[in-house]
């Protein structure tokens, strides 16, 4: 009798916590931000996942008097930072800007994953879409597209192409580029945008594929010389530089992207509540002059249609990798 007396105390508690987990979490949504928000870049500071995580990172402290920190996290391609975030609590407290690379390319290229790029998280909203841009050491001897292909058949593994990692768009756009205009080229891969910059301006390293936001001031200051976008049309911020597609390489098309994401099972009144506070901004005049400034279009959007481009993106990446080879174990 008291083990069945226990029995049903234990069962009672049990229906009474689950009853009442849906308001506690109907509280805490309705509470949140209660503290500091840390939002992971998993790439170094400076290049443009850091760069669109800190403006969005600005613009909630401002809409909620709550600090929202940044945490960089480089490595992996990005999937050191993304892990840490699928692990993460969910409860709105750490979320991730991710990319192109961490959810769309890297499934199909890394042998291994940490996580799953689909059931680990929750996506909350698409940031921004960026081209990526063909730039070289103004020392190669070279202005144009046809002239670099020219050089490199003539010169064969002489060229080495710089990466913010392994798996990222700008990796595989120097992958895909390979594959289309027949050259060879070596693929140095950095933990970031930013030392791979540095080293390309140095003179390491000869020519990169590029997010667009982080290249362009040393575009405007002279230090690196463009010579095309990925995108299938022309940059607003970089006009008369031609695309890909432009330059003799038809069809050739790889943009990158960055959004929010939460860990899977994160309430959906608190991704409601992040969606709408990011997607105000985003299409604010501001917002839309800022990120066009960099070379970025803002997006928007509601998560079910973030879930869906990351279908989409997933799919045609997954060919891109299949077409070039490429592969990290």
């Amino acid at each position: 009798m008291g083990r069945l007396m226990q029995f049903t105390l234990k069962t009672f508690i049990a229906v009474i916590l689950t009853a009442c987990a849906p308001v506690a979490m109907a509280q805490a949504a309705a509470k949140y931000p209660a503290k500091p928000v840390r939002m992971v870049v998993p790439f170094p500071a400076a290049g443009t996942t850091d760069l669109l995580a800190r403006a969005v990172a600005q613009k909630l402290s401002e809409a909620w008097g709550q600090q929202v920190i940044v945490d960089n996290r480089p490595g992996a391609g990005g999937n050191i930072g993304s892990e840490l975030v699928a692990k993460a609590a969910p409860d709105g407290y750490t979320l991730l800007m991710g990319t192109v690379g961490t959810h769309s390319i890297n499934p199909s290229l890394y042998t291994k994953m940490p996580y799953d790029h689909v059931k680990d998280f929750t996506p909350v909203i698409l940031v921004a879409g960026v081209p990526n841009v063909l730039v070289v050491n103004p020392s190669l001897p070279v202005h144009s597209v046809a002239e670099l292909i020219a050089y490199a058949k003539a010169n064969p593994n002489k060229l080495n192409f710089a990466s913010s990692g392994s798996g990222t768009s700008i990796h595989l756009s120097g992958e895909l580029f390979k594959v289309m205009a027949g050259v060879d080229m070596t693929h140095v891969p950095y933990k970031g945008s930013a030392p791979a910059l540095t080293d390309l301006m140095g003179g390491q390293v000869q020519l990169m594929f590029d997010n667009l936001p982080s290249s362009l001031p040393f575009i405007k200051a002279g230090k690196l010389r463009a010579l095309a976008v990925t995108s299938a049309t022309r940059a607003s911020a970089l006009p008369d530089t031609p695309t890909l597609a432009e330059s003799g390489l038809a069809g050739f098309e790889a943009s990158s992207w960055f959004g929010v994401l939460a860990p899977a099972g994160t309430p959906h009144d608190i991704v409601a509540k992040l969606n709408a506070a990011i997607a105000a901004w985003l299409a604010s005049p501001e917002a839309k002059e800022k990120l066009a400034a960099q070379g970025a279009i803002a997006a928007g959007g509601s998560p079910d249609d973030f879930v869906k481009h990351i279908a989409r993106e997933t799919a045609k990446w997954a060919k891109v990798v299949k077409a070039s080879g490429a592969h990290v174990d």
